[in-house]
């Protein structure tokens, strides 16, 4: 820990060290006036990149007592781990505050480059003396509800009701998850209007179900209609059918030309066609 004195120069906090609250002003007058009277016992400690890790509660009280502030640089290699143990051990915290703070703190600093051992759940258990179930459920908080994450540290809400809760919201997350990735299978042009935010999900299965219903009708339509006119066609293969056929008695609107003859014919190509694709299907 090399002492260093950063003055005439802006402070910044490492986010680690910015997870725990500032003492209340009461309590900072106190530390302020035991500073004053006493000097700073403990300097305030930077990383290498002169953020605090410890220390925002002395470096506030001495600017309100008007005290030169002493600082310290951090020289190991696991600045995050430091801070939480520092912090931790000084304050009044239960285990799940502080498997919370831990949890959050992690996850704050994981787009920094800490090493990959500092962030794991084992590693930060071993760190702040708490149980690996307590840390795996802080991060379960961290990761499906994070509006909670403050409650727990504060004491406002124990870990166990914000995990209940944030085991219930991934739950639901994968279940929404789970019946989009169902409506991509069916219907990736609706899949698409949800993940646009043009379509609430229930809305689009809602659709999706119109839609489908829809099919079915047209379907039944279209079945029953080429059951009325193809076996009858069919039926009139070889016989005096087409000789007997008089103008004069055909159905208004559905008079028999060479064009529909030849209309007819492509459809009949293309229906054949369609069923040799089933088939081999």
């Amino acid at each position: 820990m090399t002492p260093t004195s950063p003055k005439d120069t802006i402070i910044e906090f490492h986010p680690t060290a910015a997870t725990f609250p500032m003492l209340d002003e009461d309590e900072l007058l106190a530390l302020a006036e035991d500073i004053k009277a006493n000097g700073q016992y403990y300097p305030i400690m930077l990383d290498s990149l002169g953020r605090v890790l410890d220390g925002r509660n002395r470096l506030r009280a001495c600017e309100i007592a008007g005290v030169e502030p002493q600082f310290a640089t951090y020289g190991g290699s696991t600045p995050v781990a430091y801070a939480l143990r520092v912090n931790i051990r000084r304050r009044n915290l239960t285990k799940g505050q502080s498997a919370m703070v831990a949890a959050k703190a992690c996850s704050d600093s994981e787009l920094e480059g800490c090493s990959k051992s500092e962030l794991t759940a084992r590693s930060i258990s071993e760190q702040i003396g708490v149980s690996l179930g307590l840390v795996g459920q802080a991060m379960t908080v961290v990761r499906h509800a994070p509006g909670l994450i403050d409650q727990v540290i504060a004491g406002a809400m124990g870990l166990d009701e914000a995990y209940k809760t944030a085991r219930e919201a991934k739950a639901q997350r994968d279940s929404v998850e789970n019946q989009l990735a169902r409506l991509r299978a069916e219907d990736p042009e609706l899949a698409d209007k949800v993940v646009e935010g043009v379509l609430s999900l229930p809305a689009a299965w809602t659709e999706r179900k119109e839609r489908a219903e829809e099919e079915v009708r047209q379907r039944r339509v279209a079945t029953q209609f080429l059951c009325e006119v193809v076996p009858p066609l069919a039926q009139a293969r070889g016989t005096d059918t087409v000789k007997l056929y008089d103008p004069q008695f055909m159905l208004t609107g559905r008079a028999i030309t060479s064009e529909v003859i030849e209309q007819a014919m492509a459809a009949l190509a293309e229906m054949a066609e369609a069923w040799r694709e089933r088939e081999a299907a």
